[in-house]
């Protein structure tokens, strides 16, 4: 199968391309400014787990690139199996001080660029009947909140109602469902104040954050025909909360 998986250079992204890789996928990394990295992800998958990997750069908030993107996977590939919506960034500022500029960015990364994205695959998808994209929202899209977040929350929680409309929009070929993951051992979480990070493992049930390939063994599982009756859930993985 081909897998595009956006913002896949490093983090959680690089994590699911390499669950992917590793069980005989074709990839195709996304990346918008960590070209080194990419670079390296595809040279690594290519050498240890002899699949096909592209390296495409594309800025998702830009729909010229997301047009660009696609034209140049199906140029090369043929077609296009799964999708996973994985970019985003999170501009976390006091909420005093957090600007429509900020909120609009956030949403246009996060929520509007899934959304197309979605929208161009799908409908490629759909023509041939057979396809497959999942979501990564976050548990801020449930009811975890924090103000200073309050953009970030809105968008992933704007990605759980995209992913019901998109479900019953493109069914029955093409299962759409969403992950929402809690807090995980990445590189946007390194730097987390100590106390901080020590309220928030106080509420989790197993005591820790996820490490990322927990996420994407998740994010394989719903790609293969092994998730085939799983359709529009939303899925929670974030170790439980303390109640």
């Amino acid at each position: 199968m081909n897998v595009l998986v956006t913002g896949s250079s490093r983090g959680l992204g690089k994590s699911i391309i390499l669950e992917y890789a590793k069980n005989g996928n074709d990839v195709i990394i996304n990346y918008n400014n960590s070209k080194e990295e990419a670079l390296e992800l595809k040279h690594y998958v290519e050498s240890t787990y002899r699949v096909k990997a592209l390296v495409i750069h594309c800025d998702i908030s830009k729909e010229s690139d997301i047009d660009n993107m696609i034209n140049e996977i199906y140029k090369e590939l043929g077609h296009l199996d799964i999708l996973v919506n994985n970019a985003s960034i999170a501009l976390d500022q006091d909420f005093e001080l957090k600007t429509k500029n900020d909120f609009m960015k956030t949403l246009e990364i996060n929520l509007v660029g899934t959304y197309l994205l979605s929208k161009k695959i799908g409908l490629k998808m759909l023509k041939v009947k057979s396809g497959n994209i999942i979501n990564i929202s976050s548990t801020n899209g449930l009811e975890t909140t924090y103000p200073e977040s309050i953009d970030y929350d809105a968008s992933k929680a704007g990605i759980i109602s995209l992913t019901h409309n998109l479900a019953n929009y493109f069914a029955p070929y093409i299962r759409v469902n969403c992950i929402c993951p809690g807090w995980i051992n990445t590189d946007m979480n390194k730097d987390l104040d100590d106390n901080f990070k020590n309220k928030e493992l106080d509420k989790i049930i197993l005591g820790r954050f996820a490490e990322p390939e927990e996420i994407a063994n998740l994010a394989y599982f719903l790609g293969t025909d092994k998730a085939s009756y799983i359709n529009d859930s939303i899925i929670r993985i974030d170790g439980g909360v303390k109640r």
